[in-house]
């Protein structure tokens, strides 16, 4: 299965440019009161406060491309930012056997996943690997739970298969 929100870049890139000119037009519109018109008083300052609470809000659900490929052995996750140097691309490729569990946080303002899987090195050990999902539609995230789910059962079964064979 395959899961893309790629197509979705211009949406967030133009969000981004919206709150950023929010931004300049609230800090001009901050200056101008403060030196010009004395309209407002202190409220003034919530011409700044809050396109920069949009964007900080904007930022701290995390990385906004999500991208999911489970056909064949192995599983792709990608998940990186719109704006390239605001954090590293994280990108993960692994055989399906591996997945031991996954798990979908969903708190107020952002969603991630986290998917466990047998470490190589360490046989006993396993790695907890973490991704933004909070700008994936429910639907998307059902998608992905599903799919997760299944090669977690399958993972189940061979296993299961494995012990009674050995």
């Amino acid at each position: 299965m395959r899961l893309s929100n790629r197509s979705r870049i211009p949406i967030y890139n133009f969000v981004l440019t919206l709150i950023n000119v929010l931004i300049v037009i609230g800090l001009a519109g901050f200056i101008l009161e403060k030196t010009r018109l004395a309209m407002f008083g202190n409220e003034s300052i919530l011409f700044v406060l809050l396109p920069v609470l949009l964007l900080i809000l904007f930022l701290m659900r995390g990385r906004q491309i999500f991208e999911y490929d489970s056909d064949g052995e192995a599983v792709n996750f990608k998940n990186r930012n719109i704006i390239p140097f605001l954090s590293k691309e994280i990108r993960d490729e692994f055989p399906k056997y591996k997945i031991l569990s996954y798990e979908v946080v969903n708190a107020i303002f952002f969603k991630k996943l986290f998917v466990k899987i047998k470490s190589r090195k360490e046989h006993h050990q396993a790695i907890i690997l973490k991704y933004d999902i909070s700008y994936l539609t429910d639907k998307e995230i059902k998608d992905l739970k599903f799919s997760l789910k299944k090669i977690i059962k399958a993972n189940k079964e061979a296993n299961r298969e494995g012990k009674t064979q050995g």
